[in-house]
């Protein structure tokens, strides 16, 4: 497996939300990235099989549908 680089620009906000989920995961921002990636890549995948993605609150009885664009 050839490894790359790639610059990313981010804001201010969004450097602090990706540093406040590598600490709370225990995960540096390579590692983070990588696992955000496949995780996209994975509900693109079932949103494209015509599966939805549906967040369930079991004890609040609630669910909620999330639109992915």
């Amino acid at each position: 497996m050839n490894k790359r680089t790639m610059t990313l620009n981010l804001t201010d906000r969004e450097m602090q939300a990706l540093d406040e989920l590598c600490a709370k995961k225990g995960l540096n921002k390579t590692a983070l990235m990588r696992q955000a990636l496949r995780l996209y890549q994975a509900v693109d995948t079932r949103l494209e099989q015509g599966d939805k993605l549906v967040f369930e609150n079991e004890d609040k009885k609630e669910k909620s549908q999330m639109v992915v664009l």
